[in-house]
């Protein structure tokens, strides 16, 4: 559910200062979910209020609002947003940099999400991030959400993906768990297991329906987003088939293995084969996943939770050492010493843990937001920041979405 839009100043956090001066003006429209606007000035932020998500008219109308405040304070040198030529904020953006005689600068969502650490860190260096969330438009016209990054100053590079699901129905995927795991499912040649797992839940009509969608592939776009790997995770191991709110599959995922690690202590790192680093720059969940059809079968037919409790805990160790593993090639390729957490599924508690010692264990600095959180609350200040990056180093192009700096990845 959104939240109560609001443009309250009272509302509003306080300006707070960064430790590096930006090197230019930028007012920042904020994400499509959990929508804020940011304005930065040299070292000064100033966030709105929380708007909610601009799927609301009413969230529509606070960003307006709120924009329009921010712009009261004195002039900008671009109004940044995202790369999604239909969201809302990128309308507005575009209208009011008309309006203002600016640039209008398209910021890649994940690019975005890393440049939140470096604003508030005041990084020079170059970093490689790990970003992670339910989807954020890629340079490919793909929906991404599992992301592996350099980022250095203006430029960045796509350095690797998690292997990319299908989404059978599109958007009602992201609501729907069993979708995608019946995609994994097809992916892993076991197609012929789709009515007989979800047909009683969601009726065999429709889920033969779905296994025709996935055999011709109509209307099943890709993703590569974390968030749609720990859905198929949750309806794997059948503990969602619908979900009513955002995150619903993931926290019940997440709790499952809490209970399960309170009383078990894994030693070492799991089976590699089950999340490998592919050379493509890849990481691939499906031997994962399909290990966790067989834990929920066993529990089913011993009548235990152990089993299933097991996997939600293999799936999150397994997928940290494999995240970490991948940071830690990429680091060393790129001369890097950083690694940067970023996006909502580093609310992940488990995940999050995990992967940082990992990371650490190796010898390398993990970073992650602090002021403003992972999610896309915060998104906002990334996109001023690299904004203003990206201004100061080319203004002549600087409305280019496409990757600067480096080498263009896809």
């Amino acid at each position: 559910m959104s939240a109560v839009p609001s443009t309250d100043p009272q509302a509003a956090p306080p300006p707070w200062l960064l430790p590096r001066a930006a090197p230019r003006r930028v007012l920042a429209l904020g994400a499509w979910l959990k929508n804020t606007a940011c304005r930065l000035d040299g070292r000064e932020v100033r966030m709105s209020a929380l708007h909610g998500d601009l799927g609301d008219p009413r969230a529509c109308v606070a960003l307006e609002d709120s924009a329009r405040a921010l712009l009261a304070l004195g002039p900008v040198d671009a109004i940044a947003h995202d790369l999604h030529p239909d969201f809302h904020s990128t309308r507005l953006a575009l209208a009011l940099a008309a309006d203002c005689g600016v640039p209008a600068i398209a910021l890649q969502h994940h690019h975005a999400h890393v440049a939140v650490v470096q604003a508030e860190q005041g990084l020079a260096e170059a970093v490689i991030g790990l970003a992670l969330d339910g989807v954020g438009l890629g340079t490919d016209g793909t929906a991404w959400g599992g992301e592996l990054l350099e980022v250095a100053g203006p430029g960045w590079q796509r350095r690797g993906r998690l292997r990319p699901l299908r989404l059978p129905g599109g958007d009602v995927a992201a609501r729907e768990p069993w979708r995608v795991a019946a995609a994994v499912l097809h992916g892993l040649g076991r197609a012929g297991e789709i009515e007989s797992r979800w047909g009683a839940a969601v009726g065999r009509d429709k889920a033969a329906g779905l296994r025709r969608m996935l055999d011709r592939d109509l209307n099943c776009p890709i993703t590569s987003s974390a968030g749609r790997w720990f859905d198929a995770a949750a309806a794997a191991l059948g503990l969602s088939v619908r979900q009513d709110r955002e995150a619903e599959a993931a926290l019940a995922l997440e709790a499952l293995a809490t209970a399960w690690l309170a009383e078990h202590r894994p030693d070492g790192e799991f089976d590699l084969a089950l999340t490998p680093v592919r050379a493509d720059g890849e990481v691939d969940l499906y031997p994962l996943l399909g290990h966790l059809f067989t834990l929920a079968d066993i529990g089913r037919e011993q009548g235990r939770e152990g089993p299933r409790a097991r996997g939600a805990a293999l799936f999150h160790l397994s997928l940290a050492d494999a995240l970490a593993r991948w940071a830690r090639a990429a680091a060393e390729a790129q001369g890097c010493r950083s690694v940067v957490l970023a996006g909502g599924c580093f609310f992940n508690r488990l995940l999050g843990e995990r992967v940082a010692h990992r990371l650490r264990e190796a010898g390398l600095r993990v970073l992650r937001p602090q002021q403003v959180g992972c999610g896309d609350a915060g998104l906002a200040l990334g996109q001023a920041w690299a904004a203003a990056q990206a201004l100061a180093a080319s203004p002549a192009d600087a409305s280019d979405p496409r990757p600067r700096g480096l080498a263009a990845g896809s």
